[in-house]
C-alpha cells in the first residue's frame, strides 16, 4: 500500500502544481506504470551530459508506443494550465534542452515493450561532407505534435512539419518513428592521420578533400575531419586514441616555432576482399595531393565496427578513471568559409591559450548537402566549417581547466565573433532571450514562429525557451557529487508526500478510468 500512497501523492503534486482539470482517477497507475515517481527516474532526468544544470521533472513516463506519447501531450495540451513535456533519449543534451520542470520527461530510450525511436537530430560526422547531416537522410517520420495528434509525414506528405522537426530542437513535436536512408557497411578502415603547421594549408586542403563528394569512390575519401592540436605533449585525446605512447609527437618538435598544431583525419573503406594493393593505390593518390608536413603520416588499419566505436572504448576508460561524470560545457559552432582564418587568430592562437581539456573539431561541410527547408539555419556561404571545442571541466588543480574557466573562454569566443562580425551560428544552439533566438534565425524566424503556433499552439514542446515559454523555476547549479540528493530536497520532498497523502482520497481511484495501464 505505501508505494501506492507514494505514486498517488506525487500525481497530487503534478496536479497542484500545473492546476489539470481532469479528475484524479484518469491517472489510474497499474500494476507496471508507465508514469513514473520514482526518485531515481526523477533524478536522473534531471541530468544530462552537460552537468552544468538540474532541472528535475514531477514524472517520467517510459512509453510502449506513440500512443502513450500522444496521451501525455494531449492530457497536457487539454488541461488548464498546460505543464511542459520533454523527450528525453540517453541525456546527451548540454544545456539542459531535455529536461521538463514542472512536467514530464518522456524517456526515449530502454523503454518497455516496443521501442519509441529517439528524436531526430541534425547530427553530423566526418562523413557529412558526402552524405549530409543526418536530417538530410531521413524519408519519413511518425511525429507526435504539441496538440497530441500523431502524424505521419515526409517530403511531399505534411512536409511542413516534416521540414519543421528536422532540427527543431524538439519545438513542434516528438518524433516516434523514423525511415532513414541506409547502405551496405564495408568491412575495413583505412585510418590515417597527417599534421599541419600552416592553418591556410590545412584549409586549402580540407576544402578540396570534401570538393570531391560527386566523384566515385575510388577518387575521394569516405571520412574527412580534423582537429586543432593546442596542448603541449602527446597529440591525443578522449575522442579517438591513435597515437602510441611510445611514439610521442611534441608541437614544439614540428610546429615552426608556433604553438598550434593541425591534423587532418581521413579514411577509406574498404572489404575483406578488396585487393590490399588497389587500397594502397588510391589512398597514395590522394595524399599526393596533400600538402602536410612530410614523414607525419600516421597510418592504422582496423575492423570498420571497431572505428565506429573507438569514441566508446574511450569513455570506458574515461569513466575507470572517474573523469566521464564532469561538466561538459561544449561550444559547437557554424563558421562561415570566408572568416576561419580570422577565427583561428582570434581563438585558437589568441584565447585557447596552451591548454584544453577535450579534442577541438573543425572541418568543412557543403552547404548543398543541408536541406534549406528544415530549421537548422547555417552560415551563408557554400562552405562552412563546423568548430566543436569539445573540452571537459575539470578540478584537478589546474585553474585553465575550471567550469569557470572553461565557460568564460566560451563567452570570450562568442563576443569575439560578434565584435569582428563573423557570422556564426551555433549548432544544438543555446541561447537565454527570445532576441537572440530571433537573431539566430534571422529570415527564418517568421517561418519557426508559424511552425509553432500550428503545430505547438500552447507551448507544451518548449523545454527550450524560444518563443514566451512557460514559467519555470530557475536552474540549480550541480554540486557534481553522483548520487546524493541535498538534504533540503529530501526534506521538501517528505513534507510534500505528507501533505498530499493526508488530503487525498485514495478511494477516489478506481480500476475502471485511466489513462496509463
Amino acid at each position: 500500500m505505501a508505494p501506492i500512497l507514494l505514486l498517488l501523492s506525487a500525481i497530487c503534486h503534478l496536479i497542484v502544481i500545473v492546476g489539470l482539470t481532469l479528475h484524479p482517477t484518469d491517472f489510474l497507475i497499474g500494476t507496471e506504470p508507465q508514469l513514473s515517481f520514482n526518485r531515481t527516474d526523477l533524478h536522473s532526468a534531471s541530468l544530462d551530459f552537460g552537468k552544468m544544470t538540474s532541472i528535475e521533472p514531477t514524472a517520467v513516463l517510459h512509453p510502449s508506443s506513440a500512443a502513450d506519447v500522444a496521451k501525455i501531450i494531449k492530457l497536457a495540451y487539454e488541461s488548464g494550465h498546460g505543464f511542459v513535456v520533454s523527450a528525453r533519449g540517453h541525456g546527451h543534451s548540454i544545456n539542459g534542452q531535455s529536461q521538463a520542470a514542472n512536467g514530464v520527461v518522456v524517456q526515449m530510450s530502454g523503454s518497455s515493450g516496443a521501442p519509441v525511436a529517439p528524436v531526430v537530430s541534425e547530427k553530423l560526422i566526418g562523413q557529412a561532407f558526402n552524405h549530409g547531416p543526418q536530417i538530410s537522410n531521413v524519408h519519413e517520420v511518425d511525429v507526435v505534435t504539441g496538440k497530441g495528434e500523431v502524424v505521419t509525414c515526409a517530403e511531399n506528405k505534411n512536409s511542413e512539419l516534416f521540414h519543421g522537426v528536422m532540427g527543431g530542437l524538439g519545438q513542434f513535436g516528438i518524433i516516434t518513428r523514423a525511415r532513414i536512408a541506409l547502405e551496405a557497411s564495408p568491412q575495413r578502415v583505412r585510418w590515417i592521420r597527417v599534421l599541419y603547421s600552416n592553418f591556410s594549408v590545412f584549409t586549402h586542403d580540407q576544402e578540396y578533400l570534401i570538393s570531391l563528394h560527386g566523384q566515385p569512390s575510388s577518387k575521394k575519401f569516405d571520412y574527412v575531419e580534423g582537429f586543432v592540436i593546442v596542448d603541449e605533449g602527446l597529440i591525443n585525446n578522449w575522442r579517438s586514441s591513435f597515437f602510441s605512447p611510445s611514439n610521442p609527437v611534441k608541437i614544439s618538435s614540428i610546429a615552426d616555432g608556433g604553438n598550434v598544431l593541425y591534423c587532418l583525419e581521413i579514411t577509406k573503406n574498404y572489404y575483406n576482399h578488396s585487393d590490399p594493393q588497389s587500397v594502397d593505390q588510391e589512398v597514395d593518390a590522394l595524399l599526393e595531393k596533400l600538402n602536410y608536413i612530410p614523414a607525419s603520416v600516421f597510418t592504422t588499419d582496423l575492423p570498420y565496427v571497431e572505428f565506429l566505436d573507438r569514441v566508446h572504448k574511450a569513455e570506458l576508460k574515461l569513466r575507470s578513471k572517474g573523469l566521464w561524470d564532469v561538466p561538459h560545457p561544449w561550444l559547437n559552432l557554424f563558421v562561415p568559409k570566408s572568416r576561419i582564418a580570422d577565427f583561428d587568430q582570434g581563438v585558437f592562437k589568441g584565447i585557447l591559450g596552451n591548454k584544453t581539456s577535450g579534442p577541438i573539431l573543425i572541418y568543412p561541410m557543403n552547404k548543398n548537402k543541408w536541406d534549406a527547408e528544415t530549421s537548422v539555419v547555417t552560415p551563408n556561404e557554400e562552405v562552412f566549417y563546423l568548430v566543436a571545442l569539445l573540452r571537459s571541466a575539470l578540478q584537478n588543480g589546474d585553474e585553465a581547466l575550471t567550469l569557470e574557466r572553461l565557460s568564460d573562454e566560451n563567452r570570450q569566443i562568442l563576443k569575439f565573433c560578434k565584435d569582428e562580425k563573423i557570422d556564426i551560428k551555433q549548432y544544438l544552439p543555446h541561447y537565454t532571450t527570445q532576441e537572440e533566438w530571433m537573431d539566430h534565425y534571422g529570415e527564418k524566424w517568421p517561418q519557426f514562429y508559424k511552425r509553432k503556433m500550428e503545430f505547438d499552439p500552447r507551448h507544451i514542446l518548449a523545454t527550450v525557451n524560444i518563443i514566451k515559454p512557460l514559467p519555470s523555476p530557475p536552474p540549480t547549479t550541480i554540486d557534481h557529487h553522483p548520487g546524493q540528493l541535498r538534504e533540503e530536497e529530501e526534506e521538501a520532498t517528505a513534507t510534500n508526500n505528507h501533505l498530499f497523502k493526508s488530503s487525498f482520497d485514495v478511494s477516489a481511484i478506481t480500476t475502471n478510468h485511466h489513462l496509463f495501464k
